[in-house]
């Protein structure tokens, strides 16, 4: 497929050689928007509920090296909703010029006293969304060029009445 604004191509460095083994990142439907990251660990890892988010490795680096291109990690759904495990960061944002190995920050959002979550090597753990980017030009201004409904309500105001 040639490079378009809305299929860019973007360079993946394999780090670690088990992701030939266990699967390289890849879409794993037609229709997926993220492609899959696994956890390149050399030991299963356990998450005990509510302690610290640990750094995991991805095992690729990438460089998108478009400046209306960035990256996000995400939780995979089954993984937060069946087992508590989410992001320590809730989305990892990787820059176009980030070159280093995209690391997945795992936490396990689980009660304390329930099960950890153990996490083995190869496992599929987290998604990397490709997402566009607007970078508007910043104009300072003393006011705004219009006026909104909503105005200055604030944090929280809509559907309150207090929009006005």
């Amino acid at each position: 497929m040639p490079e378009s604004v809305l299929a860019p191509r973007v360079e993946v460095r394999v780090i670690d050689p088990r992701l030939h083994q266990w699967g390289l990142p890849r879409y794993q439907s037609e229709q997926a928007a993220a492609l899959d990251l696994r956890a390149c660990l050399d030991n299963p890892l356990i998450l005990h509920p509510q302690a610290p988010a640990q750094l995991i490795p991805s095992g690729i680096a990438v460089y998108i090296g478009h400046d209306h291109v960035a990256a996000m990690v995400l939780p995979r759904s089954g993984l937060g909703h069946k087992q508590g495990l989410v992001l320590g960061n809730s989305v990892g944002l990787i820059d176009a010029d980030y070159t280093a190995e995209v690391l997945i920050s795992a936490w396990n959002r689980s009660a304390p006293g329930s099960e950890p979550i153990v996490i083995t090597p190869g496992e599929r753990i987290a998604q990397l969304l490709f997402v566009p980017v607007v970078r508007p030009a910043l104009t300072l201004v003393e006011s705004f060029s219009a006026e909104t409904v909503r105005g200055s309500g604030g944090f929280g105001s809509t559907g309150t009445g207090r929009e006005h």
